[in-house]
């Protein structure tokens, strides 16, 4: 909890459209710092597009999403952009990790942007996912499941609020994603962030403090 009560994230009647086509309506949400909340729900119900309007970068068609009283339906792309680089972890169901960079450079990326480069804190976050002696390895070389490990790191470095993640398990065997859960559920108790995780997955889902459904409808 944030120490003047206000939940960190607060998403109130949140709408989104395709054309004529609604994806989600009515959805309102309120999470408060060191939470796990699961988000589960039929495929197409557009979790993922949820997640991406909780981090600014999808727009919505109707309601507010705030991030400790800030209302980010008010802000331009460049000022989300600012606002997710200081506060924002996100772990994406396709990676993103940049081709070009190696494992330790994307890594890192967020701290440099940040401009407080951490070498040590990289490679401990590379320990710390399994990929220790792997920092100097591009892209290419890596497996998916590493893959999304580097993501998953990536998202974590610089300790931010809030951490989404949409299916961070899901190329990962049973053992490593036993324990990334571990280290995500860690950061959460370690630097009071609030997790917000997406899932078809009965065992990550299982280890949150509220599983919600996504519905067309709005949530439940």
């Amino acid at each position: 909890m944030t120490t003047d009560g206000v939940p960190l994230v607060q998403v109130q009647g949140l709408a989104k459209r395709y054309g004529a086509q609604s994806v989600f309506d009515n959805v309102d949400l309120e999470v408060r710092r060191g939470e796990f909340v699961a988000i589960v729900g039929d495929s197409g119900v557009g979790k993922s597009t949820l997640l991406n309007c909780l981090a600014g970068l999808d727009d919505w068609d109707a309601g507010r999403v705030l991030h400790q009283g800030l209302d980010l339906t008010g802000l331009d792309d460049a000022q989300r952009a600012l606002w997710r680089r200081s506060h924002v972890g996100f772990v994406f169901q396709a990676f993103h990790v940049l081709p070009h960079l190696d494992v330790a450079q994307n890594v890192g990326l967020p701290l440099l942007l940040l401009g407080r480069p951490d070498a040590a804190r990289v490679g401990r976050m590379l320990a710390a996912v399994g990929l220790e002696g792997l920092g100097e390895r591009l892209p290419y070389q890596l497996s998916g499941g590493q893959l999304q490990r580097v993501a998953i790191a990536r998202a974590l470095v610089h300790r931010p609020a809030l951490l989404l993640a949409d299916e961070p398990t899901g190329n990962l065997d049973p053992g490593t994603a036993a324990r990334i859960m571990d280290l995500l559920l860690a950061q959460t108790r370690e630097h009071g962030a609030a997790l917000v995780l997406v899932t078809h997955s009965a065992a990550a889902a299982a280890r949150a403090a509220r599983v919600l459904h996504l519905t067309a409808q709005g949530m439940r």
